[in-house]
């Protein structure tokens, strides 16, 4: 028998079994799965009453909340995309996206009000814009009034198209611009599955949120969560104290953390306040793990702590760095192989190559690209068909990621070959940086490389040449990016230099021979 493969299994799933379940936390309502699926329900019927249609992008600016979740499902099944927005994106990154998208309706927490004021004057394909915490301008209306005009309906999945598109995230990428990154109804339930097969004791299982649902698919929670019945506990803004008051209050049993919120948890003095003894599951991602970092949060927190590695291009998750076998000789072994980015989960298949294509030696030593195949990748970017080409050799995905393996089929990445900096678990273009700095009429040349930081992991650092007899200085120039970029993508390092920068015999500049000025004996170019 042939059933479409879609998200809105996993909220069946979910509603048929475990419907007097607490299964969505926020702040202080809790909703039965019975009542979060009716909620899906009656929102996917008001969009079309709004008239939302099928294949219409229906965009989000919000934290963590259970609206933003309830549009995960009730924006798929009126046949629409949803598209989480990063909320630190600045105004013009805000714009851009929005019309490259040609987004109908946005749908926004009191926070950005000021920000979306800006937006409805330059974004004409938006039609509606909803209020997340009421209808006062400038919302149309407010989102508890949405969900009231549409009555709870049942989807037929049967009339559902597999490989539609479901959701649309927007990524940093190598030319400098952001590109959409479309996830079909197949592959956000293959990538659910997959997730689904690694966990353990879901009948007990408490789920905390503490990933951005804007970041990535939410690295896949919302769906794989819903689809085992377990609960799942908003974070609206990572604060330690809070992280840890919702853990002892929830009993949290498994959250996602970037390096960065994994360094303010230990460094954090309020632990001892809280009995975290609940959890049992950590998983790292979003930037490089070190075996310190893995161990120190064992010591810490008692439980499993493991890395994984993935893409909003591949869902993202596609490895991970759980345990392969029952013990391990050491715990420094064991520190060693949960730090890296680890095997493939079930449904990828995962080599590391040449320039050829050809797999490199499982020695450990020798660099190739990380290139990945199976259900859980992207059917391209939205409305860019050669970038997507790009990054295809036949069914392979190239990520852009270097790494070394070895014969158990472990992946450690070593180095980026795109020109991405990870900031904190954000992509940050260095090509975009670039293009602002120059666009700053003292500037004559410059380039912008990963620094390593001991809070952030990897910042940007900026090597200007201005122009002849200008006197421009670092703070003036921030503030000159400071209306063009997101504040998180400002550079944190800023160097003049008098010299013209290194360049190949192409006129190409060596970035490399400027990022290791600051990276030089480190063992490797990606900081964790």
């Amino acid at each position: 028998m042939f059933v479409p493969l879609t998200p809105l299994r996993c909220l069946h799933r979910a509603v048929d079994l475990f419907a007097d379940k607490t299964g969505v936390v926020c702040g202080e309502k809790p909703f039965t799965y019975g009542q979060f699926g009716e909620r899906c329900e009656r929102l996917a019927s008001a969009l079309g009453k709004m008239g939302v249609e099928a294949g219409d992008r229906v965009a989000y600016l919000s934290f963590n909340n259970h609206q933003l979740l309830e549009g995960y499902y009730g924006v798929v099944q009126a046949r629409a995309i949803v598209m989480p927005l990063n909320v630190r994106l600045s105004k013009q990154e805000m714009t851009a996206i929005l019309n490259h998208s040609g987004a109908r309706m946005l749908i926004f927490e009191a926070d950005f009000a000021p920000l979306v004021e800006e937006l409805r004057g330059v974004c004409p394909s938006i039609r509606h814009y909803v209020g997340i915490d009421g209808g006062a301008a400038p919302a149309d209306l407010s989102y508890e009034d949405l969900v009231e005009k549409g009555t709870a309906e049942r989807a037929d999945i049967f009339t559902y198209d597999e490989m539609a598109p479901a959701e649309l995230f927007y990524t940093s990428g190598s030319t400098g611009t952001p590109k959409g990154v479309v996830l079909s109804h197949r592959t956000l339930y293959m990538h659910a599955l997959s997730v689904a097969t690694m966990s353990k004791d879901v009948e007990s299982m408490v789920d905390l949120h503490t990933i951005p649902l804007f970041h990535a698919n939410g690295w896949g929670r919302p769906q794989t969560s819903t689809m085992l019945g377990t609960t799942q506990v908003m974070v609206r803004r990572f604060e330690p104290v809070q992280v840890f008051g919702l853990i002892e209050k929830h009993k949290a049993t498994d959250m996602s953390l970037v390096p960065t919120m994994a360094n303010a948890l230990l460094n954090s003095p309020e632990d001892g306040r809280f009995d975290l003894s609940s959890l049992r599951n950590i998983m790292m991602g979003g930037a490089a793990s070190t075996p310190e970092l893995v161990a120190r949060m064992e010591a810490k927190f008692k439980c499993n702590v493991f890395a994984g590695y993935g893409l909003t291009e591949t869902s993202p998750v596609i490895t991970s760095g759980r345990d392969k076998w029952p013990g391990y000789p050491s715990d420094e072994e064991r520190w060693r192989r949960r730090s890296m980015a680890g095997w493939p989960i079930p449904n990828v298949s995962i080599r590391v190559v040449d320039h050829e294509m050809r797999d490199v030696p499982r020695d450990m030593r020798s660099i190739g690209e990380i290139v990945a195949m199976g259900d859980h990748v992207m059917d391209g970017y939205f409305h860019e068909a050669e970038a997507t080409r790009a990054v295809m050799s036949g069914h392979w995905f190239h990520t852009g990621d270097m790494a070394v393996w070895d014969e158990e089929g472990y992946i450690h990445i070593v180095d980026r070959k795109k020109e991405i900096i990870i900031s904190g678990g954000e992509n940050i273009s260095s090509l975009e940086v670039e293009k602002h700095i120059f666009a700053h009429p003292e500037v004559f040349e410059c380039a912008v490389v990963p620094a390593p930081d001991e809070k952030w992991g990897e910042v940007p650092a900026a090597i200007v040449v201005r122009k002849a007899g200008s006197t421009l200085t670092a703070e003036q120039l921030l503030e000159f990016l400071g209306a063009r970029l997101g504040r998180f993508k400002l550079p944190r390092v800023i160097e003049f230099s008098d010299e013209p920068l290194p360049k190949t015999g192409t006129g190409k500049i060596r970035k490399m021979v400027l990022k290791e000025r600051f990276w030089a004996g480190k063992e490797k170019r990606v900081q964790g």
